[in-house]
């Protein structure tokens, strides 16, 4: 009777593993086959992002000559000036305290000052636009107040990673999208590569200036931008998912493609070229409308089988099945012929 255990035991065992094998291959077979994709043609490019800021390119700040008080201000916030162009009029401490006494005196002794005594005049040093505008009429100043800050014009200031500053030169195109305008990208050039690094976190970066091609009204000093250096790009290149393409020894890159009338997939060593994140150029070995297998890895739940070769274990061997572990319940006495319980002996 021993012996007839063993060897049901084992005969299972060996079926269970001859079932899960095979169960398991088909499962990979069908995961690693993936679904098909069609090789595509379009455009495709590489680029290297980075974070920046707008800034003016020469930003001027205007103060009075003198202190005082200001007593007119002639342009605002936006506003275009020529190098020159009187923006505001200052009257000096000695004036005040000239016409508050004249004041004092009546109206025509306040006019006779106002004449003699004129204010003195505020004039913009650099053409450009009025970016900020520090004070308000009646506000008492000193030499050193800022009444206004004028730019000539917005470019954009960008850090690159010293890893990356070589695949960037002058007159680069660049693409600008601003955090608070997403959907409005702006085209621009690289005009200057600054020399002198920063260390922030032992990590070097290199400023570089971007001159938009065209400034748009939306822009404002210190917006933060998302800047995007096109290293390469090609408008009519031949794509495939980038997960597609598998790494092989000796540096080279297969594709899966389905294989003739239904047949077994086959590998196909491709040559790449333009490189994303998303997509892979491919310059030889697939053609326009050919299809590739794109693996599928998504995590799939494991479920307990409906029947195996050893479900019957649960039942005929005892303590296996889905009561192993409990302690067995107590066996009700067995009737008397006569319908009572039964009695001990």
């Amino acid at each position: 009777m021993k012996r007839a255990i063993i060897a049901v035991l084992v005969a299972a065992a060996v079926a269970g593993a001859v079932w899960k094998t095979q169960s398991g291959s088909r499962r990979r077979g069908r995961e690693g086959m993936g679904k098909p994709v069609e090789v595509v043609s379009g455009p495709i490019e590489q680029s290297i992002d980075s974070t920046g800021s707008v800034a003016p390119l020469n930003r001027v700040e205007i103060k009075p000559p003198v202190g005082g008080r200001v007593e007119k201000l002639l342009v605002d916030e936006g506003d275009k000036v020529k190098q020159s162009q009187l923006v505001a009029w200052i009257s000096s401490t000695d004036r005040n305290a000239i016409l508050d006494a004249a004041r004092a005196q009546g109206p025509e002794q306040l006019k006779k000052w106002e004449d003699a005594y004129k204010p003195t005049a505020v004039f913009a040093s650099l053409p450009g636009e009025v970016i900020l505008k520090n004070v308000v009429i009646g506000q008492a100043v000193d030499a050193g107040t800022v009444l206004f800050a004028v730019a000539d014009t917005l470019i954009v200031n960008a850090s690159v990673d010293e890893s990356d500053i070589g695949k960037v030169s002058l007159g680069q195109k660049v693409r600008i999208r601003l955090d608070s305008y997403p959907d409005q990208p702006v085209e621009g050039k690289v005009f200057d590569i600054l020399y002198e690094g920063k260390n922030v976190s032992s990590v070097i970066t290199y400023g570089v200036k971007v001159r938009p091609e065209k400034v748009p009204p939306f822009f404002r000093s210190q917006m933060t931008a998302n800047v995007s250096f096109l290293v390469k790009r090609k408008e009519d290149a031949l794509l495939v998912p980038a997960a597609a393409i598998k790494d092989a020894p000796g540096g080279k890159r297969t594709v899966t493609i389905p294989g003739s009338e239904g047949g077994k997939p086959e590998t196909r060593e491709v040559k790449t070229g333009i490189e994303t994140d998303e997509q892979i150029e491919i310059v030889s070995g697939l053609a326009a409308g050919d299809k590739v297998f794109l693996p599928q890895g998504k995590y799939v739940a494991q479920k307990a089988p409906e029947s195996s070769p050893l479900s019957f274990m649960g039942r005929g061997m005892g303590g296996r099945g889905s009561n192993a572990g409990t302690a067995p319940k107590p066996k009700k006495p067995a009737a008397s012929a006569a319908g009572g319980a039964a009695k001990a002996p």
